[in-house]
């Protein structure tokens, strides 16, 4: 999966949603329902790191195999939608960009 561009994106889409999911749905109910800002300071970072990594995959991804405009605006809306990468990752899936 590492050996493309495709492949490479997919893993760190995968990694950056994930990322999303965790903080929205686990560091931000302990940050206010069991009183820890800590697991969002450190949850919060890690996305924060990942979105960064995301988009210059994205970039990457888009000098290599020649991405449309509206793959790439697609790929950036997706990363700020709960379970969007997954979604797009399907789409990704059936797509050829031989």
């Amino acid at each position: 999966m590492f050996n493309s561009p495709i492949g490479r994106f997919r893993i760190i889409g995968f990694l950056e949603g994930l990322s999303l999911l965790v903080l929205l749905f686990v560091a931000m109910p302990l940050k206010y329902l069991a009183g820890l800002p800590e697991a969002v300071t450190v949850i919060g970072t890690l996305h924060g790191v990942l979105f960064i990594l995301y988009l210059a995959v994205i970039a990457y991804v888009t000098f290599k195999i020649r991405w449309s405009l509206l793959w790439v605006i697609s790929a950036i809306a997706v990363a700020f939608i709960p379970f969007g990468n997954l979604l797009f990752d399907v789409r990704l899936r059936k797509v050829s960009f031989n």
